[in-house]
């Protein structure tokens, strides 16, 4: 299995491999940014940039989360032809 993807990478062309690296990139960007939304004021003692009620915050992040997770599957669904 591994083999075979690794096969499979090293067969794609630079532009695909570029594209690969910036799904990856921008699947990390909005799961770190879903998780800075939801848990800032636990693990850093400064306030949050933004005014927002905890309720907010905790939905907003979740949103984030979900979207980077469908972008990650679509990404990889579209990859695999």
């Amino acid at each position: 299995m591994l083999k075979n993807s690794l096969n499979n990478f090293q067969k794609k062309s630079p532009k695909e491999r570029f594209l690969l690296v910036i799904g990856i990139l921008f699947f990390s960007l909005y799961l770190c940014l879903g998780l800075m939304f939801i848990f800032w004021e636990n693990i850093f003692s400064n306030n949050f940039p933004l005014i927002m009620a905890f309720k907010y915050r905790v939905a907003f992040g979740i949103v984030l989360i979900v979207y980077s997770f469908l972008r990650f599957f679509r990404f990889l669904n579209s990859n695999e032809d």
